[in-house]
């Protein structure tokens, strides 16, 4: 008899699903009409959760499955996880870490050269026939050049490395803020984050930072200045959104490139009305090589884990 997987969340690689189907017997909570009353049903046959960063699961459902013996989160977001209740029922968590970072480092460097020089309205420009109706070389404003500028980077991790080796090649300085100072990376540590902004032309926020909030507050803003931008692959909440908002429409930063919201798929009207903002649908990790990379490490944790065996990926036994 095959094992009983509890799917939360659609996986979007066709390959992916069809292993999931072919190994395991999986129940998809996304699709269920009364997901409440099957738990009630059903709950304590489950032996595996599949689920996202952003949506996890929380420690009620937990307590439905008793046979549970993995939860494997596809995402490297794990703060929507009782993580302290499952170390206790020494129930493993699994996450993707390092399937997303090359991905989310160039979206990180799409988004800030996007910002700089100004691509989206340069795109409108031309979509809307305004260049023919406006020839001349001053219809548009002049951009900030990226080669050369100095970025600081929030959060020296796995996606903060990766960010400061494509910004390297474009002969920007690299400065960092992290907990400590990591001895293995050549760039130059500074421990407060308001002179990280200071000292610098763009702030990349590559943070995990589950338990941070609004760190990037109107201090953090006006230290960045009138000629600075502020790229967040992070989390959302690192950003005061409303000082953000506030410091764009003021001018007091020139510009933003935005993947991560406090309040997902909900984000500010002033930061989707701002020209000077450049914004995805937190997509950074949206391709096909790392989408299949992620749900690979989702399968493997669920093979290791319902053999009986510690998963590889596990962070929480």
């Amino acid at each position: 008899m095959k094992h009983q997987v509890l799917q939360l969340n659609p996986i979007l690689v066709p390959a992916i699903n069809d292993e999931l189907g072919s190994l395991y017997t999986v129940h998809k909570a996304f699709e269920m009409a009364d997901r409440e009353g099957w738990l009630r049903n059903h709950g304590a046959s489950i032996e595996a959760v599949v689920t996202g960063g952003h949506t996890g699961i929380a420690r009620a459902m937990l307590e439905q499955l008793p046979a549970l013996k993995v939860v494997a989160v596809n995402g490297v977001g794990t703060d929507a996880v009782d993580l302290a209740y499952c170390r206790a029922r020494g129930l493993p968590v699994t996450a993707t870490l390092g399937a997303l970072t090359e991905d989310v480092a160039d979206l990180a460097i799409g988004l800030l050269i996007a910002a700089c020089r100004n691509l989206c309205p340069g795109d409108r420009f031309v979509r809307d026939g305004q260049w023919e109706l406006h020839p001349q070389p001053s219809a548009l404003p002049l951009a900030r050049r990226f080669s050369g500028m100095r970025v600081g980077i929030v959060g020296m991790g796995r996606v903060g490395r990766a960010v400061a080796t494509r910004a390297a090649a474009f002969g920007c300085p690299i400065s960092y803020t992290d907990l400590r100072r990591m001895d293995d990376v050549p760039h130059r540590f500074v421990p407060d984050l308001v002179e990280l902004a200071r000292d610098a032309d763009a702030l990349v926020l590559c943070a995990a930072a589950d338990r941070a909030e609004r760190i990037v507050d109107a201090a953090v803003l006006d230290a960045l200045g009138p000629r600075g931008f502020l790229v967040n692959v992070a989390r959302g909440r690192l950003v005061d959104e409303a000082a953000l908002a506030q410091a764009l429409a003021a001018g007091r930063i020139a510009g933003a490139g935005l993947d991560v919201f406090v309040d997902e798929p909900h984000v500010p009207a002033p930061l989707r009305q701002s020209d000077r903002v450049v914004l995805q649908a937190h997509r950074a990790s949206a391709t096909w090589e790392t989408r299949a990379a992620m749900g690979r490490m989702v399968l493997d944790s669920l093979a290791q884990a319902l053999a009986g065996a510690r998963p590889a990926a596990s962070l929480t036994t």
